[in-house]
């Protein structure tokens, strides 16, 4: 083959592979798409039961707005008087002022700080004391009795004797917080303690098991779904106590806010104050379940 021969067959092939790269890309494959629409609808069939709750929810809170809206609309007298009763819309207009106010994040920190200050003392305290009570009779024998005696008592009560006992007005609430929530962690632990298996208990003694390894490995597990029905009920607690000592003790709070708006007559304030108190409940005890579901994943599947 001649040399011409030669440069024309390179020159016929380096065309050939820029005629090639010019064209254009084929077009993609619409599997992509499918696979998307299966993995929604995948998605869907295992969350329906939980989407289908948070419909309902939703259909259930704008039921109840709606009703609320008539019955102070027409102002109805029915055995409940709704004559001084705000209407949603001014609450809302409140709700829109008070988050521009500084003073009203004020309050709210406060009571967020109060409530994790004292629930995670009572956490701290009552869960250990719990397990401990749970296992030896003879702490059980003597912490129980004094326990029973002052679990009855409201946290309203304990305001005067908070005061007496705290320098600070912010002390004596923090106290009467951890109170309230300590006695219900306390309780569903050592119920917890009880429940567990002495089968799996004697297992891990004839294992060789140390105490230490039986309340890490036995124990705290086999309660873990008691403590945190505990930890849910004491957060509830926790914020009936706090609420009650800001409105008596404190000077600030969202407590304090609620009283507040009722001394100076503003009942939108007054409904603003309790619904913030209901949201933030709802968000702290969401926390706890949420914190269970991960600390407990075998009780998810």
């Amino acid at each position: 083959m001649s040399s011409s021969a030669i440069l024309r067959h390179q020159e016929d092939a380096v065309t050939t592979s820029v005629v090639a790269e010019a064209e254009p890309a084929p077009a993609l494959d619409p599997t992509p798409k499918r696979a998307v629409g299966q993995l929604a609808a995948q998605w869907y069939r295992l969350n329906k039961e939980s989407l289908r709750g948070v419909a309902i929810g939703a259909i259930s809170l704008f039921l109840f707005l709606v009703v609320w809206h008539l019955l102070t609309t027409y102002r109805v007298v029915f055995f409940v008087r709704f004559t001084n009763v705000p209407a949603p819309l001014e609450v809302y207009a409140s709700f829109t002022k008070a988050i521009h106010d500084p003073k009203f994040l004020m309050h709210l920190l406060l009571s967020c700080r109060r409530i994790l200050i004292g629930f995670s003392l009572a956490a701290v305290v009552g869960v250990p004391l719990g397990l401990v009570m749970g296992r030896f009779k003879l702490i059980h024998e003597i912490v129980f009795p004094v326990a029973e005696v002052l679990r009855p008592i409201p946290a309203i009560a304990w305001v005067p004797m908070a005061i007496m006992l705290w320098p600070t007005n912010e002390q004596s609430i923090v106290f009467i917080t951890f109170l309230g929530s300590f006695f219900p962690i306390l309780v569903n632990t050592l119920h917890g303690m009880s429940l567990v298996d002495p089968v799996l208990v004697r297992a891990a003694q004839c294992l060789g098991a140390r105490e230490s390894s039986i309340f890490r490995e036995v124990y705290f597990p086999a309660s873990l779904p008691h403590i945190f029905t505990g930890l849910t009920v004491g957060m509830g607690v926790a914020w009936v106590s706090l609420i009650a000592a800001e409105m008596i003790s404190g000077q600030y709070g969202i407590g304090y806010f609620t009283w507040e708006a009722y001394s100076l007559v503003q009942y939108a304030d007054i409904a603003l104050g309790m619904i913030a108190i209901g949201v933030l409940g709802l968000g702290s005890s969401l926390l706890i379940r949420g914190g269970g579901q991960l600390a407990m994943p075998w009780r998810s599947k």
